[in-house]
């Protein structure tokens, strides 16, 4: 299982953030490759704990062998983040005190080529991050409608040749169904014009991501889920969200925003008299980026933000 392995991004701001030296109890909310709960686990020397979910079975085997050295302190859950209430409930755990989602697809779920992640290498069209989930890449391609397709493929990829490329795989999948991750990219690539493609990352990039959301309803409650991880967070608690896109990082900004800032009174009342109560702040401010030496070392990490929410 050692061999799942995925570099963590922002690793040292993340620890900073979460300031697990504190100790009390904390949630890896997408655990992966255990990385960065590796790191709260070594920081807090024995005085605290991590609960680390994922939908991975995989990624959950390969954390439990790399975490075994911390024993008791480290606790794998199977299940998804956006139930972070109902997964505390089942663990007997009323309150938490730090708290991290790197969201997004993972170093090895897109590196393995039988995945179907990535547009670079032949494989079955599949991207579901819980293997055991029936719902597959393979439906939403060769299953929904033309104008289904474009939707999602403009909503999630923000792509501006989404109805074109839905066009062409509707056309495709008339003599037979589409079944890999090569035949696809290539679909993708013959619908956007030629000097488009020429620009900027793969042609497919947009479309593959959009995929990829639809699949995994990544999307689907995250602003909800944001809230319910604050609404967990102790006095003083801290949550650290990783985001890779901007429809990610638009709903974290504003589920954050809403529980700094709850009041619902018009902007002209003298006096809030609605009674909702700022939860904490944002802090820092504004997102923070991967430094330029670990964009260098770490491709992937030059689209990440790093959003911090304290709990007052």
């Amino acid at each position: 299982m050692s061999e799942f392995h995925h570099v963590s991004i922002m690793l040292p701001q993340c620890v900073a953030y979460l300031a697990p030296e504190r100790g009390g109890i904390f949630v890896d909310g997408t655990l992966g490759g255990a990385g960065h709960a590796q790191a709260v686990l070594a920081k807090m020397q024995g005085h605290g704990s991590l609960i680390g979910i994922d939908l991975d079975d995989r990624a959950l085997a390969a954390a439990a062998e790399r975490l075994s050295p911390f024993g008791d302190s480290f606790c794998g859950v199977k299940g998804n983040f956006k139930d972070i209430k109902s997964i505390l409930e089942q663990q007997g755990v009323p309150g938490i005190d730090g708290a991290l989602l790197d969201l997004g697809v993972s170093s090895p779920q897109l590196d393995e080529a039988q995945r179907g992640f990535s547009y670079h290498n032949e494989a079955p069209l599949d991207m579901r991050m819980d293997q055991s989930a029936a719902f597959s890449a393979y439906d939403v391609v060769n299953g929904y409608s033309p104008q289904a397709l474009a939707k999602v493929i403009f909503a999630y990829g923000e792509e501006r040749f989404a109805r074109r490329i839905a066009d062409f795989i509707a056309r495709e999948r008339q003599d037979a169904p589409i079944e890999t991750t090569v035949q696809l990219s290539e679909i993708i690539t013959q619908a956007i014009p030629a000097k488009f493609r020429r620009q900027g990352p793969h042609p497919a990039r947009r479309t593959f991501q959009a995929i990829r959301i639809e699949v995994n309803h990544e999307l689907e409650g995250l602003g909800q889920a944001i809230t319910d991880f604050i609404d967990v967070l102790n006095p003083g608690g801290r949550l650290c969200v990783i985001t890779f896109h901007s429809l990610e990082d638009r709903a974290v900004k504003e589920a954050m925003k809403t529980a700094q800032d709850p009041c619902i009174c018009p902007k002209d009342f003298p006096v809030c008299v609605c009674g909702r109560v700022s939860k904490g702040k944002m802090d820092p401010r504004k997102p923070v980026q991967a430094d330029e030496a670990e964009v260098e070392e770490n491709p992937r990490s030059r689209s990440a933000k790093l959003r911090v929410f304290r709990k007052a």
